[in-house]
């Protein structure tokens, strides 16, 4: 049987990763295609090659990809950002696919921070939004990347609002209190096996 697949997404610094690892620690393989698309870029060498093609042979040092080169490249330049997320993100979606066919769960969860921005809510059977207040968000990305607060607020512009996310989704977790976070997961993942035993 193939798992059902659940979408889990949330602006920057809304703590997905947190929540994330709460649902792997109830035995929910995770997928985190943030993760999955860095190690791709390494490693395929067609996206190598498309990459280079892109952005010019600053994109990989010493045969690696050259992270701060290219966040400097799409920071403000939208349209090499589409041009790169063609590239990379039908690889992702295979290697998901082939990953989820390999899991023997009632449901796994696909860890994207831009599912709606990139308008692939249909390729899950649930959504679960993370949420937390702007200002603690703006906080927890700056101590993070030790990022400034307009490289911050660039990202979120660049991402839908949480009450626009929300409207979409199927679950939302209000990130603000972890005792509180791991509770909401709990409440989730019991529904989730409800619903999809009675499916």
């Amino acid at each position: 049987m193939t798992p059902t697949i659940v979408g889990l997404t949330g602006g920057i610094g809304s703590g997905k990763t947190t929540v994330a690892n709460y649902f792997k620690a109830l035995n929910v393989p995770v997928y985190i295609a943030d993760v999955q698309a860095k190690a791709l870029m390494n490693r395929s060498k067609v996206i190598k090659r498309k990459l280079i093609k892109l952005f010019g042979d600053e994109a990989y040092v010493h045969n690696t990809l050259n992270k701060p080169f290219i966040a400097s490249q799409i920071f403000s330049n939208q349209d090499l950002l589409k041009k790169m997320n063609a590239i990379v993100h039908p690889k992702v979606a295979k290697h998901f696919s082939n990953w989820v066919k390999k899991q023997n769960v009632p449901y796994v969860i696909s860890e994207v921070a831009i599912i709606f921005e990139n308008g692939s809510q249909g390729k899950y059977d649930y959504i679960i939004i993370v949420v937390a207040p702007e200002q603690t968000r703006l906080n927890r990305v700056i101590k993070r990347d030790n990022s400034s607060e307009a490289k911050v607020r660039a990202i979120m512009n660049n991402q839908w609002t949480d009450q626009q996310k929300t409207e979409h989704s199927d679950f939302v977790i209000n990130n603000t209190d972890l005792k509180d976070t791991k509770l909401q997961v709990e409440n989730i993942h019991s529904k989730l096996l409800k619903s999809i035993t009675k499916a």
